[in-house]
Formats: C-alpha cells, sequence, structure tokens
C-alpha cells in the first residue's frame, strides 16, 4: 500500500495488460499475412465504426470489389482477380482491422472499470482491484497510442490508393514500430503491475546496457519492416553475399530516400545490424555470467541471446527460400518475441544488482 492506502500492485490489473500485449502480438502476426499476402489495400476505405461490418450481400460485394478494381494494385498487379480471390484477400484485411477494434475494446472497457474502482464503494466491495495510482498515466498514454495507431493505419493505406501499388515502407515502418512500442510498454506496465514500485539500488551500467540492446533490437525491427515494405528480401535472396557482392548495387539517385527505398541499401542495412545485434548480445551474456548478474537478469540476457540467434538464423532461411508466407510470417512474429525478451531483460536489469565477477572482486565496470 501506498501512503493514501492505495494498492501499489495488482495481479488483475497485471493479467489484463499482459492479455492486451498478446492481443497486439496476434495484430503483429496478422499484419504480417495482409502484407505478404497482398491484402492490405483491398479495403480502400477507413471507417472506424461501420467498418466493422463486413459485405453482406453480393451487391455489397460488388460495390467493395469495384473501389479495389479503381485503384493502381489492381490495375497493374492483379487484373482480372476473380470475386472469390478478392474476398480472399478482403478477409484478411478486415480481420486485421477487427482485430485493432477488439483491442481498443479490450484496453479501454477494462481501463475505465478499474479507476472507476477507485471511487465506487460497491466495486471495491465486490472486491475489484484499482488501477495502482503510478500506472494511471501510463495506462492513460497507452489509450492514446492505441487510437493513434488507428489513424496511423489508414495513413500507411492511403500511401498505397493512388500513385502506388504497395503501401510506402517508411510508413510501413512506422506503422509496425507504433505497434511494436505499444507491445512493449504493454509488458512493462504489466510487470510493474505485478510487482509493484522499484526501489533497489539498479546497476547503471547493467541498465545502460540493456538498454542499448533494447534500442538496437528496435532499429532492427524497423529496418526489417524497410526491406519488407520495399520487398528487399525477393530481390537479394543468397547469402551471405548480395547477388555474389557485399553490397548489390545502389541508386544513390535517390538521395537520402536511398536510404527507405533502395532495395539494395535497406536490405544491406538489416544484414549488418543483425550482426552488430548478435555480437552484442555475445559480449553482454557472456559478461552477465562473468558478473553472475542476480535476480534473473543473468538468465535472461541468455535467453535473449538464445532467440536473437534464432530470429537471425530463419531470417536467413526465409529470405534464402524466397520469403514464403509462412516463413515471413515467423519471422515477423519473431522480432517481436525478441523485443519482448530485450524488454524483460531491461526490467529485471533494473531490479538487479551483479553479485560478484568471476576471478575475483572488481568495481563495477560495463
Amino acid at each position: 500500500m501506498n501512503r493514501f492506502g492505495r494498492p501499489e500492485r495488482s495481479v488483475s490489473v497485471a493479467l489484463w495488460l499482459f492479455l492486451v500485449a498478446s492481443l497486439v502480438f496476434a495484430m503483429v502476426v496478422v499484419g504480417g499475412i495482409t502484407r505478404l499476402t497482398g491484402s492490405g489495400l483491398s479495403i480502400t476505405e477507413w471507417k472506424p465504426l461501420l467498418g466493422a461490418i463486413p459485405p453482406l450481400t453480393e451487391a455489397d460485394w460488388e460495390e467493395a470489389f469495384r473501389k479495389y478494381q479503381a485503384i493502381p494494385q489492381y490495375k497493374l498487379v492483379n487484373e482480372g482477380m476473380s470475386l472469390s480471390e478478392f474476398q480472399g484477400i478482403y478477409w484478411w484485411e478486415w480481420i486485421h482491422r477487427q482485430l485493432g477494434r477488439v483491442i481498443g475494446l479490450v484496453f479501454a472497457l477494462p481501463f475505465l472499470v478499474f479507476l472507476a474502482a477507485r471511487s465506487i464503494p460497491f466495486l471495491r466491495r465486490v472486491g475489484l482491484p484499482a488501477l495502482p495510482d503510478r500506472l494511471i498515466w501510463r495506462c492513460g498514454v497507452l489509450l492514446l497510442l492505441g487510437g493513434l495507431q488507428g489513424a496511423v493505419g489508414w495513413w500507411m493505406v492511403s500511401s498505397g490508393l493512388e500513385a502506388r501499388v504497395d503501401v510506402a515502407p517508411e510508413r510501413l515502418a512506422f506503422h509496425l514500430g507504433l505497434a511494436l512500442l505499444i507491445f512493449a510498454a504493454l509488458i512493462w506496465t504489466g510487470l510493474e503491475a505485478l510487482n509493484g514500485p522499484e526501489r533497489s539500488d539498479s546497476p547503471t551500467g547493467w541498465v545502460r546496457g540493456a538498454a542499448l540492446l533494447l534500442g538496437l533490437v528496435f532499429l532492427q525491427c524497423l529496418l526489417g519492416a524497410l526491406v519488407a515494405g520495399g520487398k528487399a528480401g525477393l530481390v537479394y535472396t543468397d547469402w551471405p553475399l548480395m547477388n555474389g557482392a557485399f553490397l548489390a548495387p545502389v541508386n544513390w539517385g535517390q538521395g537520402a530516400l536511398a536510404f527507405l527505398h533502395d532495395q539494395a541499401l535497406t536490405q544491406f542495412n538489416h544484414r549488418m545490424t543483425a550482426y552488430a545485434l548478435m555480437v552484442a548480445v555475445i559480449v553482454y551474456a557472456i559478461q552477465a555470467w562473468r558478473w553472475r548478474l542476480a535476480e534473473g537478469a543473468g538468465a535472461s540476457a541468455w535467453v535473449l541471446l538464445g532467440v536473437v540467434m534464432l530470429q537471425a538464423g530463419l531470417g536467413i532461411v526465409t529470405l534464402m527460400q524466397g520469403v514464403p508466407v509462412w516463413l515471413g510470417v515467423l519471422h515477423q512474429a519473431g522480432a517481436a518475441v525478441v523485443l519482448a525478451t530485450a524488454t524483460v531483460n531491461l526490467w529485471l536489469v533494473m531490479r538487479s544488482r551483479p553479485r560478484r565477477f568471476i576471478g575475483g572482486p572488481r568495481s563495477m565496470g560495463l
């Protein structure tokens, strides 16, 4: 309890936040399916409320199909597509958007109830826990970010409705990045709700190192989104070289946009950052073992090393197989798993301290 007699931790709140995080993870997976199946532009309008109702009659389906036939993707990529084929891609995009609506409700309604439990005696009598004071503003920010994500999703889709046959890579990266930011924040806030406030003297060097790893993982996710958005994974499918070269020819005539749009450069950046991340996490895990980092943080360092290596191997296989849908989706899901692991690792580090250095007493020097 805090000085006002209110709880500082709540298992119920933590379970609610972890449930929403699992739904966001599902959203990332379904989003990968919509991208890889070319379904993301099948719904050409943004109707936050009425859009929850799919076409119900043959006339409704024909109208939705006519709207899709008016955009460049149909004319230049899918011309001649049948209505049944259109329905196949339509349902994936509808499920993606519908899941977003479900996430909004699953977050917003319990949030309001948990807030109400602080001031309504009946709710307290039936045992409903209140939201801890220190988490109110965090959950409020998460609610705002969730609403923003819907708008960002439409901003992304709109980029492919007039002059392109797909969405702009940078908008895809922003959309995925915001989803992953929300995902990591939900996990972090859930851990805070489950365990209460942190009162230990965190080892500054380790916190810095774990935070840098988390930032590098997040950057790698964004670079992967640029590769996916520019379909660079379909062009350079050999490894460790790129069409026999360390760096395939880059169209520098695009200027700074080459870092966002050029297929060779985006894939090269994604590869190099993957190598840097693997080296960094190997060094981090070895140091965690040498310093005997306690309170679960040492174990999480090795778990992080394992998932990073698995994700790197999966990325290579996915690339060399020409990015089949199931491998592409698995690789995107793996990115979310790596991010979640890096998030938990940082959280554990902030609540732990190194025990001793193997080889003799030394001062903290990470």
